[in-house]
């Protein structure tokens, strides 16, 4: 950090050792700027709130416009209430495996989709966005974006999601027909509930099983399996392949890459 004027002899070793390693390398973040991206305060009033002397670096008082800190490393706090950098907002594309659950933490203790990633990015507080249970595999999105999970589970907004399910049986075409003119399934309140049309075909059969295409815009829970649980033919293997544009393209079982800005406004609009 740089700009520590007011502090004189008396800073603390902690604070002049980081001020030389600011000053040695350009580094670091206006404080002000800090807190208005923190959401303390606007720019303006952040500046006011350090002139004030209400804000503290590593324990020393900063009234300087310009002091520059290292966010995670320096200890800052206004009004004693200590601030903590917001984490940038992420978007990912998780090729989620069988056997994980999508959730952030589980009390039984089995393993979850954050497990697949590397620390860096659990650090980011990443959840997923909508689930997949445990046994299906496939396509999932995980995000820290409040705004933008939510509207991506809104009903009104909710993307075509595109699977690739593997199924008990040979399902005719007036099976098929039935997909996509919307089956009734019971729900665990016990409720019943029709789905709404679907697009299906059929891709190869054995003489036991069969693979479909399907595809729906709803996201009840277990719907695939229960829609089909519902026409007599229980899943064996259930896969997502798609969400809207989205693809697994290039992305292997465990793996995972970023969203695209260009993706991430396509899934907004």
């Amino acid at each position: 950090m740089k700009q520590r004027e007011q502090a004189g002899s008396d800073m603390p070793e902690e604070l002049s050792a980081q001020g030389q390693a600011s000053n040695q390398e350009a580094q670091g973040e206006r404080l002000a700027r800090f807190l208005a991206h923190a959401g303390v305060a606007s720019r303006r009033h952040a500046e006011e709130l350090i002139a004030q002397g209400r804000v503290r670096v590593n324990g020393t008082i900063i009234t300087a416009q310009g002091t520059r800190i290292l966010p995670g490393q320096d200890r800052i706090v206004v009004d004693g209430k200590e601030i903590q950098a917001k984490a940038p907002h992420a978007y990912l594309l998780l090729h989620k495996p069988a056997g994980y659950v999508s959730t952030v933490s589980d009390p039984e203790g089995r393993a979850t989709v954050l497990d697949l990633l590397p620390p860096e990015l659990r650090s980011l507080r990443l959840y997923p966005v909508g689930r997949l249970d445990r046994d299906t595999s496939g396509l999932l999105l995980l995000t820290n974006d409040g705004a933008f999970a939510q509207h991506l589970t809104h009903p009104r907004y909710e993307k075509e999601k595109h699977y690739e399910v593997q199924v008990k049986g040979i399902p005719t075409e007036r099976t098929l027909q039935a997909l996509r003119d919307g089956v009734t399934f019971t729900e665990d309140d016990g409720k019943h509930y029709t789905s709404s049309p679907a697009r299906t075909r059929k891709l190869s059969s054995t003489e036991q099983s069969s693979w479909l295409t399907l595809t729906i815009h709803e996201g009840r829970k277990r719907q695939v399996r229960r829609m089909l649980q519902a026409v007599d033919h229980p899943v064996l293997q259930l896969r997502r392949v798609g969400l809207g544009s989205l693809t697994l393209r290039g992305v292997t079982p465990g793996k995972w890459r970023h969203l695209t800005p260009a993706e991430v406004q396509t899934l907004l609009a």
